[in-house]
């Protein structure tokens, strides 16, 4: 039985853990009672925007199975569709993306760390005024208000960042302002982070994470921008094959494209590691650092939906070719300098897990 008492300061609390000894088992004993009581502070709330999205879904899930249930959730929850990806955790409260920062003011002091993963994810979207408020101004908003009070932030950048890679993929500060993004999309994230290296006052702790190709369970609301192996196992799941683009790079055959394909249970897991071990601030790659091409991602998938292989190749769209990555490798060198030392999963083990565990029980994470 757990009894809970409450101090009158309000501020602590007492639990007993109470509990029947019986007197056949315990022949030195009569039937008594033995009451172990343990005070506890009040757990310090986490801020999670983005929350009903992929990353900030599963990163709530990721709390949630570490036993942080005091989850203030943030997003626009407009949505029935992505219900499903936030319903089923243990959370405090749901706040309004637009009420975010009324909310703040009046909680600023219960809140022991902000997880910033909301934004405009969109690479085909070209209003750069959609970008401006939702993943510029909105952002700034947040880390000022993490500065104000002392707050911890981690906040959710791009590999976008990086355009063709004509500067190499290190999280290298010096490399920022000579980056050249490919849309509107990579240049806001891009335009954050170089204010945020502008700032002399910063929160305590702050990591922006370089996400590169992220791809598992919780994305099926996400359309067109949902991950190759999503679209893939659909394709192949209602036609029996897979559609690749074909190389207009002399340097590269068909379907060997490459791109640096991390796991959502990864990603999570590093946020994580970051929030409990995190001391020195940056900005932070967020790869496996191996990169793997499209033929690798369609066998993988043929392989775990046991199907026969099928692959046909398909010209890459002329509106995008040009624009067109052929190749992506996070240098995670920092992150592995900062004590992260878990090994990823591999592609194979990835596709094949969110493969037969969530996408073929239509499962959330």
């Amino acid at each position: 039985m757990l009894f809970i008492e409450r101090n009158n300061d309000g501020g602590k609390y007492k639990y007993y853990m109470v509990f029947r000894i019986k007197k056949a088992e315990y022949t030195c004993m009569k039937n008594e009672y033995i009451y172990v009581a343990f005070n506890t502070e009040p757990m310090p709330k986490i801020i999670i925007t983005g929350a009903a999205g992929f990353i900030g879904s599963c990163l709530a899930g990721k709390l949630n199975n570490k036993g942080f249930t005091d989850l203030i959730l943030v997003d626009d929850f407009q949505r029935p569709v992505k219900q499903r990806n936030y319903l089923s955790k243990a959370f405090l409260e749901l706040v309004d993306r637009d009420q975010l920062f009324k909310w703040f003011e009046s909680h600023a002091g219960e809140v022991g760390y902000v997880f910033h993963i909301g934004a405009r994810t969109d690479t085909t979207e070209f209003d750069h005024a959609v970008f401006q408020k939702l993943n510029v101004g909105y952002s700034k908003s947040v880390w000022q208000l993490c500065t104000r009070y002392g707050i911890p932030l981690i906040y959710a950048s791009s590999a976008a960042t990086y355009g063709l890679g004509e500067h190499g993929y290190a999280d290298d500060h010096g490399l920022v302002n000579l980056l050249k993004p490919l849309n509107p999309y990579g240049e806001s994230k891009n335009e954050f982070d170089r204010w945020v290296l502008s700032q002399e006052s910063c929160p305590p702790f702050w990591a922006g994470m370089k996400f590169f190709n992220v791809y598992g369970p919780n994305e099926y609301h996400k359309g067109r921008m949902a991950s190759v192996i999503f679209h893939a196992y659909r394709q192949i799941k209602d036609t029996g094959m897979v559609k690749l683009f074909r190389s207009h790079h002399p340097d590269f055959r068909d379907g060997e494209q490459l791109r640096d394909f991390i796991y959502v249970k990864d990603v999570v897991d590093v946020l994580f590691y970051l929030m409990k071990r995190g001391e020195r601030s940056g900005l932070y790659n967020l790869g496996t650092g191996k990169a793997r091409t499209f033929l690798d991602l369609a066998r993988a998938t043929f392989k775990a939906m046991d199907v026969p292989e099928n692959i046909v190749f398909i010209d890459t769209p002329a509106d995008i070719r040009d624009k067109y990555q052929y190749f992506t490798e996070a240098r995670m060198e920092k992150l592995l300098a900062a004590g992260y030392d878990s090994p990823f999963y591999s592609l194979e083990e990835g596709v094949e897990e969110y493969v037969q565990e969530f996408l073929r029980n239509d499962r959330c994470f």
